[in-house]
This record gives structure tokens, sequence and C-alpha cells, in this order.
């Protein structure tokens, strides 16, 4: 009996320390599963790190393209500016020209006019009425041109506006491709 009993008591013991054992490795894991989750948690924060920095630099560098694509649409229409008001200097010299060329013809034909009909007073009048018509017709030109440049003004006008309309829209398009992207990489 004695050594049944020493018996049962060493196996009692094997199994206390079998269970202890089997406790010490559990404990083991569970400390491994959670250097595990803890070097997991860190990788995933590096990547988010390092996905947030490409994606500020990716914003920097659509901002930086946005910079240069106005720039570049300014200077067009800058240019454009510019070659509508060589246009209209032309079209003014143009005018001056044909202007002193009518003057020209109109003192040319007065002479004549004059020449055979000195003696007339009808001659006479008939030049004055001449020379207001001539006053007529070159204030309706003044008056022509005028309007010619204000409607340029106005047309160039139209033609800021749409292209800053056309701007704005491209720009809310970047916006909104930008925000969608953003919601993709969060």
């Amino acid at each position: 009996r004695a050594r049944a009993s020493a018996r049962k008591r060493e196996r009692e013991r094997e199994r206390a320390r079998e269970s202890e054992s089997e406790s010490e490795r559990a404990r083991e894991r569970e400390r491994e599963r959670e250097r595990a989750r803890a070097r997991e948690s860190e990788t995933r924060v590096r990547v988010r790190e390092r996905e947030r920095a490409r994606a500020s630099t990716r914003a920097r560098e659509r901002a930086r393209a946005r910079e240069r694509a106005q720039a570049r649409a300014r200077e067009r229409e800058r240019e454009r500016e510019r070659e509508r008001e060589r246009e209209r200097a032309r079209d003014r010299e143009s005018a001056r020209v044909r202007e002193s060329e009518r003057e020209r013809a109109r003192e040319s034909a007065s002479g004549r006019e004059r020449e055979r009909e000195s003696a007339s007073g009808r001659a006479r009048e008939r030049e004055r009425e001449r020379a207001r018509a001539g006053a007529r017709e070159r204030e309706r030109e003044r008056a022509g041109a005028r309007e010619r440049e204000r409607a340029g003004a106005r047309a160039s006008e139209r033609q800021r506006a749409r292209e800053r309309e056309r701007e704005s829209a491209r720009e809310r398009a970047r916006e909104s491709a930008c925000k969608r992207e953003r919601a993709r990489e969060s």
C-alpha cells in the first residue's frame, strides 16, 4: 500500500509538472502572439506613414502642376491680348491711311470744282455741302471705329471670362479627383 501510495503521489506530481509546463507554454504562446501583434501594428503604422508621405508628395506635385498650367494659360492670354492690340493698331493705321487718301481725293476734286465754278455761288454752296458730308462721313467712321474697338474689348473680356470658367471647371475636376484619390488612400 505504501508503494502504491508513493506511485500515486508521483503520478500526481508528474501531472502537476505537465500542467505547469503546459500553462507556461500557453503563456509563452500568448506572449509571442502579443509580440506579433505589436510588430504588425508597428508595420501598419510605418506603412500608413509612408503612404501619407507619398500622398503629400503627390499633392504637392499636383499643386505645382496646377500652378504651371495656370501660368501657361495666363501667358497665352497675355500673348492673345498683345496680338489683338497689334491687330487693332493695324486697323487704326489702315483707317488713317484710307482717310488720308480720301481727304487728298476730296481736296483734288474740290480744287478742280473750284477752278470750274469759281464764279458761281451754287458751286460754293455745293462745296460747302460736300465738306459737311465729308465731316459727317468721317464722324461716322470714327464712331464705327470706336464701336468696333469697344466690341473687340467686350469680346476679349468674354473670352477671358470663358477661359477663367474653363480653368475653374478644370480646377474643380482636379480637386474632385484629389478627393477621390484621398478617399481611396484612406
